[in-house]
């Protein structure tokens, strides 16, 4: 990584989104350079490349990461909205692959959501789908809601499946969250022994991040996209988790 190419993760990991214009007007080159340097970065993990623009990777906003892979994404939640029954309940945690998972199942009118995520319910008021939103602490970047009132929530409430979100999946650590507060909320998620299912694009895979979501073998089922790793994919099956590679 050149001086350039550094100055560029600076530039992002302090605006969280930037613009190709804004970096180029900033740093002095032209906009088909600081492309050719953002294909690289991104390739290398620094940062993630969107329409336009490059996220920081430990971003929480959900629009900006709705546009990573969104194409993938998308596929990977109508999928997993083919696994929900009619008039099932099912628990829908957050994420981007969730968000639009709830999207795709409020459009079919037939499912009642439940969620912790602020977003999510945004997303889909103007359906005419049966949402329950969660109470809680209310997360301002990731719009998710934690703590106490939360998990009380989760603990008294009932449902069939949940759809979990995570940071990372690594073999030695398992899935993992960046952020400890949403962690609580999915372990206790976890905690219910329902159909638990994540749903993930494969660029989570060989992530580590600070907090333990559960155990592995509390999960059911790993929905990906066929990038996913043979590895992980092999070791998840050995511990009886169902994995479809979409």
């Amino acid at each position: 990584m050149n001086s350039r190419q550094n100055e560029i993760v600076q530039l992002v990991n302090q605006h969280k989104r930037i613009q190709v214009t804004e970096l180029s007007d900033i740093i002095g080159v032209s906009g088909v350079t600081i492309r050719q340097d953002l294909n690289f970065l991104e390739t290398e993990g620094y940062l993630k490349r969107v329409h336009g623009a490059a996220i920081a990777l430990e971003s929480d906003n959900i629009d900006s990461r709705l546009e990573v892979r969104f194409d993938i994404k998308q596929s990977l939640a109508s999928k997993a909205a083919d696994l929900v029954a009619p008039n099932e309940t099912v628990l829908i945690e957050g994420g981007s692959a969730n968000a639009l998972l709830a999207r795709t199942l409020a459009e079919r009118g037939d499912v009642t959501i439940i969620t912790p995520s602020a977003y999510i319910a945004h997303l889909l008021r103007s359906s005419s789908a049966n949402i329950i939103l969660l109470g809680g602490v209310y997360q301002h970047q990731g719009e998710s809601l934690v703590g106490p009132l939360t998990k009380l929530c989760i603990e008294n409430i009932h449902f069939s499946t949940a759809f979990i979100g995570i940071d990372g999946y690594h073999q030695d650590t398992g899935f993992t969250s960046r952020d400890m507060m949403r962690a609580e909320i999915a372990e206790t998620i976890l905690n219910k022994k329902r159909r638990n299912i994540v749903l993930t694009d494969s660029s989570k895979f060989g992530q580590i991040y600070p907090s333990s979501i559960g155990q592995p073998r509390a999960i059911s089922m790993v929905l990906t996209d066929e990038s996913a790793p043979n590895e992980d994919i092999a070791h998840l099956k050995s511990m009886g988790i169902e994995v479809i590679v979409n």
